[in-house]
């Protein structure tokens, strides 16, 4: 909802929560309006829906369950596959997944538009020259590229549609921040490798067909079937939500009875299943 454009905009008198600061009236949709939360409330609202069906009488359960997504994160633990090289640094969120394909509120059917503007003509057709659209990389599930991947905006369409098109792991020297973080949120594991790894990852890509890596989280490693062999390094935490599957919402859901418990004790009025 932060460009105003997707199909989840407000109808009037309808209203949404906001852990951003586009609180005012109107920012939403003419005649809606947004009250601003925290983080830990707006997880909460997303994985239970429980805000506008307790204010509103114009709840639209169509609309809600095209918005929220129902599978839950696929954990990583080790995998294996066809490795794709994209030299280049500096890859930015808006090459990842260009500004004319945000509208979608689903976190699937990104992958077809992944690096547009690179895979595509101007006349529509395939570059032959863009790797990702030579035979032999077709199937890559982990992407070898440059520092400071994901650079620019923010939006978490990035991941989306890099897990869409297939990828579960992305290696570069360097990640920006918010990118790297959307990344793992979404079961796609952002591996940081020293610039002269991943100079001969891209190599051995690139000169042998039908390369294969596999990345170990367990183990915190990058191998291939030769001698190539280089650990990284991933916080406890998300390590760990990565192992189990878990978002924020699957890691609030965890204390879900916790949380039942004490709407239960709140006054009638205030309930969210009221």
């Amino acid at each position: 909802m932060c460009l105003g454009m997707n199909p989840d905009i407000l109808q009037p008198g309808e209203r949404c929560a906001s852990t951003s600061n586009r609180n005012f009236e109107g920012r939403q949709g003419r005649g809606g309006r947004t009250h601003l939360v925290s983080p830990a409330v707006g997880i909460q609202i997303a994985g239970c829906a429980r805000f506008q069906r307790a204010y509103s009488d114009s709840f639209d359960e169509a609309r809600w369950e095209a918005c929220v997504p129902r599978e839950p994160m696929t954990p990583f633990h080790i995998h294996t596959g066809l490795v794709a090289p994209l030299d280049r640094p500096n890859v930015d969120t808006d090459q990842i997944i260009p500004k004319q394909f945000l509208k979608r509120v689903e976190r699937t059917g990104f992958g077809e538009f992944l690096f547009y503007d690179w895979r595509f003509l101007a006349e529509g057709q395939l570059d032959s020259s863009f790797p990702l659209n030579e035979p032999r990389y077709q199937g890559a599930s982990i992407l070898v590229a440059g520092k400071n991947f994901g650079c620019g905006s923010s939006r978490e369409h990035a991941p989306w549609a890099l897990a869409d098109y297939g990828f579960r792991a992305i290696i570069a020297p360097s990640f920006a921040d918010i990118f790297a973080n959307n990344c793992m949120k979404n079961g796609l594991l952002p591996v940081t490798l020293r610039e002269a790894e991943v100079d001969e990852l891209i190599r051995r890509a690139k000169e042998h067909e039908g390369y294969r890596a596999t990345v170990d989280l367990e183990k915190k490693i990058v191998t291939d079937m030769n001698t190539f062999s280089a650990a990284f390094e991933i916080g406890d935490f998300q390590r760990s939500c990565l192992l189990e599957g878990l978002d924020d919402i699957g890691l609030t859901l965890k204390h879900e009875p916790a949380i039942a418990e004490y709407e239960q004790r709140r006054p009638g009025w205030m309930r969210a299943n009221a």
